[in-house]
């Protein structure tokens, strides 16, 4: 897994880095800026094209100042540097690079105090005013000129993080940003970055490594990840030879009414598909004919209006219950005769999430190790009303904990918060999976992996990862603009085939 490191870490790595590599604050500079200009120059060709490069007097304006520097000595010839000259104020490497700034024929102007906006006419905005130390909105000439730029609507690529925005922490409502539609960032992604209150900032970010220490950064104490292919890779587990359908466990999913069988049968097949020895679906009496016709690979346990069915509770590896169950009193009955007479995980989702928001004494009573699945609106009904994702972020860690069960907040990099306060950030999906029914698939996959003894931590991980995958697969190379729940689950079985490889 990866680290992800709050900022005053990632300047501890920089610094560890600086100690121990050995190498000088301004060489390390000097890698960042030319590991920036090597992405840069591969997507953004023609050398002809005008470029201002804005640049505070911190850091984050010596990258710039270096970046500036290095693009003219590769050939970009329309390049000029603006200096936010708004304090006294100087790091020593920004010094260092405006020295060396100053032996090119890089124009350079510099804003001062009771800035009057400059005519911009570069066609690229290079964004190097303020790095990831920011603690406090913009304000005075800074917020001017960032108000001013946004106006424009010129293509801007910041330089690791985009001016006004916090990398950490809790972002402002009216936060003044300016908006990035690239970042090209230093090492790792800032978790800022993966949250939805970036969206309105943040339209693409590209990660460059800049040769920090990686045994600082895998030794930092933190709470926050990134699960990549590799960590899928170690999780899944083979399918042996002379291994049968015992070997593989037996799924319920208890799902779907008269009017919503669809989730029922997406739910299903998407457990089925995902490699259960077994799996029945505990459907309403009028549901049997649409199980039957498009899934004969699932049972049925009939369930009729009102009542509980008889359910043989130690026939089943694991439970998974919610999609498009409805929230009528006979669920209710369901769910609470599922919590108390199963006592090993389950898979909670969509209206049994619901119930539970309205009943939350049930919350207490499930089951060490279960699995509930909100979107952000489900979340919100279930731990109370949040003003950001950072809120909700803090509050997945403390109910983890407190009822000893794992969160999957879905959501674009979808988080799985962890009894012992660890949440990993998810990085496949993508916006083409944006349409009712994914929710259900996603269900059907972990109910899936827990009946083939993964563990809860590894069937949420995995299960969020492939889900997310197979969505990729499917719509990055043949560019589609949708992806239906259908094209996700037939995908499952050649997804997790590859990781087997």
């Amino acid at each position: 897994m990866l680290p992800l490191l709050i900022a005053q870490q990632i300047r501890e790595a920089d610094a560890y880095t600086i100690a121990h590599e050995p190498v000088s604050s301004i060489d390390l500079m000097e890698r960042a800026s030319k590991a920036f200009v090597g992405w840069f120059i591969n997507h953004f060709q023609d050398k002809k094209q005008t470029i201002a490069v804005y640049c505070g007097t911190g850091n984050n304006g010596g990258d710039g100042l270096a970046i500036a520097r290095i693009l003219c000595d590769h050939g970009y010839c329309n390049i000029d540097v603006k200096i936010c000259r708004f304090s006294e104020k100087a790091s020593n490497d920004f010094n260092a690079n405006f020295k060396r700034l100053k032996t090119t024929k890089i124009a350079i102007k510099e804003l001062k105090n009771g800035l009057k906006t400059p005519v911009e006419n570069a066609k690229i905005i290079i964004d190097a005013m303020l790095g990831s130390g920011l603690n406090k909105p913009l304000e005075g000439d800074y917020k001017k000129l960032v108000e001013y730029l946004n106006d424009l609507k010129k293509t801007v690529v910041a330089v690791d993080v985009p001016t006004g925005f916090y990398t950490d922490g809790e972002i402002p409502k009216d936060a003044t940003v300016l908006k990035a539609g690239l970042v090209i960032t230093f090492q790792q992604p800032k978790l800022n970055f993966l949250l939805p209150e970036s969206g309105p900032y943040i339209n693409c970010c590209e990660v460059v490594k800049i040769g920090l220490d990686e045994n600082f950064l895998q030794s930092v104490d933190t709470p926050y990840y990134l699960v990549e292919e590799q960590d899928a890779r170690q999780i899944i587990k083979p399918r042996h030879r002379f291994s049968n359908k015992g070997t593989y466990g037996h799924a319920l999913i208890i799902a779907g009414k008269d009017e919503t069988m669809g989730a029922a049968l997406l739910s299903a097949s998407a457990c089925a598909h995902a490699g259960v020895g077994l799996t029945t679906a505990c459907i309403p009496r009028s549901g049997l004919i649409a199980l039957n016709s498009s899934m004969p690979e699932v049972m049925a346990l009939v369930r009729d209006e009102g009542k509980t069915p008889d359910i043989e509770w130690d026939k089943y590896s694991t439970i998974g219950i919610g999609p498009g169950l409805g929230k009528e009193p006979g669920t209710l009955k369901l769910l609470k005769a599922v919590i108390k007479n199963y006592d090993k995980p389950i898979v909670i989702d969509a209206d049994a999430l619901n119930i539970l928001s309205e009943n939350q004494g049930l919350l207490k009573k499930l089951p060490a190790g279960s699995i509930v699945t909100p979107h952000m609106k489900e979340f919100d009904r279930l731990f109370g009303k949040h003003n950001n994702w950072w809120q909700r972020l803090q509050t997945a860690k403390a109910k983890a904990k407190e009822l000893n069960i794992y969160i999957i907040l879905k959501n674009d990099y979808t988080i799985t918060t962890t009894p012992d306060e660890k949440l990993y950030f998810n990085s496949t999906g993508n916006a083409a999976m944006a349409t009712g029914g994914m929710g259900d698939v996603l269900t059907g996959i972990i109910t899936s992996l827990l009946a083939q003894k993964y563990s809860p931590l590894d069937a949420c991980i995995l299960g969020v990862y492939i889900h997310g995958k197979a969505g990729d697969e499917l719509a990055m190379p043949n560019r589609l603009n949708v992806v239906l729940p259908t094209n996700i689950i037939s995908r499952l079985p050649v997804t997790m085939a590859k990781f087997k490889a």
